[in-house]
């Protein structure tokens, strides 16, 4: 129950009930709102009638009859023995004596919207049998309601579609009579300062043709709403991976004008990679975009989403009222119509947990956002890699050099369109930035060179010793004149052994030595022009013009290289 009275104003709420007065005579009498004195009622177990349905009594006490639905019969109304203090409306007062009469129950129940209601029936109409402006709209409700739409989608899209003229509150109640009331559940509210906190979350969203396959998928729907004014931004798309997700965040942030210090969020693997109520793992992409728009990122308990229940109620929002069995042709025309639907309905309803419209709270709160930064954030890639022998990392077939002391062990990396960032995996500390390179192309800063052959190396070349003379030759002469680019060269000649044997690579070595050609891809051709055999050197006549200038574009890409 979301408010808790005193004892005595419950007592007066029950004895008001049990003597047949309305919900809406109750309320201003007693100053609490109806569903609260409905939830009393029930739970005292005086009976509520459902609106527009008389109750039918035998007999009724004529000193606390309350008469409505017409301005002819007057009822005497005295003074209720208590504290109770109101004031009845004086067209209900009667100075010509006590008369009898049948009374009639409340007719609704108002809850959620305040706007857009000044098409209700009067009193005087209904109980004259006049017939309900939704009666020409029978068929299309109907169909809505059959799709599981609620009564204020139905009275949104009447308006908006054919141009209805009458209230929400007459299709509630013509809803009601074609499918029966419901009762909504009780709630927890957290209250939070005026920009203080954000709740961010995925539910799913209409049917939206795709345009690869031309068939209808399910797409996502993202939505942040503000905890204090519960102005909400939703989003549609069609698939989620973790810069999708801070993509949308950065969205969201844009159409606000502004960014909360707080998010709340569950535990999905776009936000955080390792649940922890206390110190969770956040996705590194993710945290920094937060970061740079000074925004923290806090996780929920596992399988606790009440603590980010409006967000919860935005998303159940959404899904009943405007996408409901909706189906749209493309993504625009599906976030177009949420767009409308969202400036025209969400932002200018009264709240029902506030009582006042979230466009007027979303003016209060806007301007302690914390202000938007003058660039977007720059998306990266990130990964984990293992330093080779070379003391380089590849990332998109590049190599990319760090200090000396990391061969064989794991690090962090980070690149986008111009630059690698190669991050500690202990304390994420930088260790070396450099520029995007072409594929096969080196990056080693100068002070990166190892003063003495590592002890791997060393171990390589040994190997590269015992499979042949020419082999070892071959392997020392690359990578004295390469340094650490020739290290997978050296290895590239060594594997060459498993497929065509060590005897036909130490002659394909020596065919290299003795044209002065030192590359892995002399050895790979020579072998591959004859698998069987070794190529005597007059056969190999016709490679020599190609690999001459090939070792002359080498000798280029080194020069420039090291440039």
């Amino acid at each position: 129950m979301a408010n808790v009275l005193k004892d005595e104003k419950k007592q007066q709420i029950i004895a008001l009930g049990r003597l047949g007065w309305s919900l809406r005579k109750i309320q201003e009498a007693t100053r609490v709102r109806r569903e609260t004195i409905s939830a009393y009622l029930r739970g005292a177990g005086v009976e509520i009638w459902p609106p527009g349905r008389w109750k039918r009594e035998g007999k009724a006490k004529a000193a606390i009859e309350v008469i409505t639905g017409s301005e002819a019969a007057k009822a005497a109304i005295p003074a209720f023995a208590g504290p109770l203090n109101f004031n009845p409306n004086p067209e209900n007062l009667s100075t010509k004596g006590k008369t009898t009469a049948t009374s009639k129950a409340a007719i609704e129940v108002i809850t959620g919207f305040g706007a857009g209601l000044s098409g209700t029936e009067s009193e005087n109409s209904k109980a004259a049998g006049s017939a309900s402006a939704c009666e020409p709209y029978r068929e299309i409700i109907e169909v809505e309601l059959s799709r599981g739409r609620n009564a204020m989608a139905i009275w949104q899209d009447l308006v908006s579609d054919y141009g209805f003229q009458s209230g929400y509150q007459s299709v509630r109640r013509f809803a009601y009579k074609l499918r029966g009331a419901q009762t909504p559940q009780a709630r927890a509210v957290i209250l939070t300062a005026p920009g203080e906190e954000g709740q961010v979350d995925y539910g799913s969203g209409p049917m939206v043709r795709e345009p690869k396959s031309g068939k209808y998928r399910r797409t996502r729907l993202f939505v942040l709403t503000l905890g204090y004014s519960r102005k909400a931004v939703r989003l549609l798309v069609f698939r989620s991976s973790t810069r999708i997700w801070a993509e949308l965040h950065e969205k969201a942030f844009r159409r606000l004008g502004g960014a909360p210090r707080i998010l709340v969020l569950d535990n999905l693997l776009e936000g955080v990679l390792v649940p922890d109520v206390y110190d969770a793992t956040l996705n590194p992409l993710y945290r920094d975009m937060l970061a740079h728009y000074g925004a923290v990122a806090l996780p929920c308990r596992i399988q606790d989403p009440d603590r980010k229940g409006k967000v919860e109620s935005a998303v159940g929002h959404a899904k009943k009222t405007p996408l409901k069995g909706q189906r749209f042709e493309s993504l625009e025309q599906a976030q177009a119509y949420l767009d409308r639907w969202e400036t025209t309905w969400a932002d200018t309803r009264i709240h029902g947990t506030t009582k006042r419209q979230v466009a007027a709270m979303f003016a209060e709160e806007k301007p302690t956002l914390l202000p938007l930064p003058v660039e977007p954030f720059r998306y990266y890639q990130y990964g984990e890699r293992v330093v080779h022998l070379d003391g380089c990392v590849e990332v998109e077939a590049a190599y990319y050099g760090l200090p000396p002391g990391w061969i064989g062990r794991g690090v962090k990396v980070q690149w986008d369109e111009l630059y690698v960032r190669i991050l500690d995996p202990k304390n994420g500390s930088l260790l070396r930035e450099h520029v995007r390179q072409k594929r096969g192309w080196y990056r080693i800063q100068s002070e990166d060179h190892p003063q003495q052959t590592p002890f791997r190396v060393v171990q390589l070349l040994g190997r590269a010793g015992r499979m042949g003379t020419h082999v070892s030759a071959l392997c020392n002469l690359i990578y004295c004149q390469q340094g650490e680019v020739g290290v997978r060269r050296v290895l590239g000649v060594l594997s060459l052994a498993k497929k065509y044997g060590t005897a036909a690579v130490d002659e394909a070595c020596a065919a290299a030595l003795e044209m002065g050609v030192h590359e892995y891809r002399f050895v790979r051709r020579y072998l591959e022009r004859c698998p069987q055999a070794p190529l005597s050197l007059r056969q190999v006549d016709p490679l020599i013009r190609e690999l001459v200038h090939y070792r002359d574009l080498i000798h280029t890409k080194t020069k420039e290289q090291s440039e």
